[in-house]
């Protein structure tokens, strides 16, 4: 098979240690999504006006359903430049573009089967209670990854994160005591304040009082919009923190970990962790689906 020139897919599927570090999932993960992608894309091949019945026509390099996902999944766990892939997989850098494009929303689409992929929005309190009946408590942060510098000043201004010392694009995100990502919130400029970004979307207000809510000092003012609300008490200008206030702070700081580990999580795809190559609005895309991947994870974990 042309395919096996630079690597061996069976091999690197055998090899536990391999996989992770090419493709960010186990291979017991990959299995289960492989099956529940397979069906993503003969519902896809069914949707389409075509010429000829599904299968028909050129074999394709990457034809296999088990090959589509594994050149998916080694897109967002490495990012590599379309040049370098379009080497690996013995192909041109205009077919990896296509391919990563017109992949990347069918493996949304499975992780939406799966019931993976984190809310955008919630409507209503009533919303958040029927789909998270079990959470008690809920952790809530920014999320920024870095992006190309715009040649355009105005755009630089708009991009520009003053927390980051770069240019960025930011979401916010809320998490379960389970590191699961709940709330993943419309990616906008790194400019904009995470505060000012959670009323953007709405995602405090949406959340019933009787979950409690742990916050860092970035969301100061949310108390609020959330009665519920549990953030670290800062050391007064000119004076000092009781020895009660550091125990608490220290306790919110221990259950708010939790949080960290889910943004660490969604950032082993270096496509959310390295500088963004791509045009802005495809980046919320990829970030959608490497939340949905650590969910996955934490799924079947």
């Amino acid at each position: 098979m042309f395919f096996h020139i630079f690597m061996d897919i069976d091999k690197i599927l055998n090899n536990n240690r391999s996989i992770r570090a090419v493709l960010g999932v186990t291979k017991a993960e990959f299995l289960s999504l492989l099956e529940t992608f397979e069906q993503v894309l003969e519902a896809n091949a069914k949707s389409k006006k075509r010429k000829r019945a599904p299968g028909g026509g050129c074999n394709g390099k990457i034809k296999q359903a088990k090959n589509k996902l594994f050149f998916i999944l080694f897109y967002v766990k490495t990012y590599p430049t379309f040049d370098v892939a379009a080497v690996v997989f013995a192909s041109s850098k205009s077919r990896t573009h296509t391919w990563a494009h017109k992949i990347l929303p069918l493996l949304e689409k499975t992780l939406g089967r799966r019931i993976a992929l984190p809310k955008r929005r919630i409507n209503s309190t009533e919303e958040f209670l029927a789909l998270f009946p079990e959470v008690k408590e809920a952790m809530i942060d920014g999320v920024e990854r870095p992006i190309v510098r715009s040649k355009k000043n105005k755009t630089q201004k708009k991009n520009y994160s003053g927390k980051k010392k770069r240019h960025t694009r930011k979401n916010v995100v809320i998490t379960d005591k389970k590191k699961r990502i709940l709330v993943l919130t419309p990616s906008k400029n790194g400019k904009v304040h995470d505060k000012k970004l959670a009323d953007k979307a709405l995602a405090v207000i949406r959340i019933p009082k009787e979950v409690a809510l742990l916050a860092d000092t970035g969301f100061v003012g949310i108390q609020k919009q959330h009665e519920n609300t549990l953030i670290p008490k800062k050391k007064p200008r000119g004076g000092f923190l009781t020895d009660d206030d550091k125990a608490m702070n220290k306790l919110i700081s221990s259950v708010r970990i939790g949080v960290e580990h889910a943004i660490g999580g969604m950032k082993r795809f270096r496509a959310v962790s390295e500088i963004f190559r791509n045009k802005n609005g495809w980046d919320d895309q990829v970030t959608n689906v490497c939340a949905g991947l650590w969910n996955f994870h934490i799924q079947m974990t």
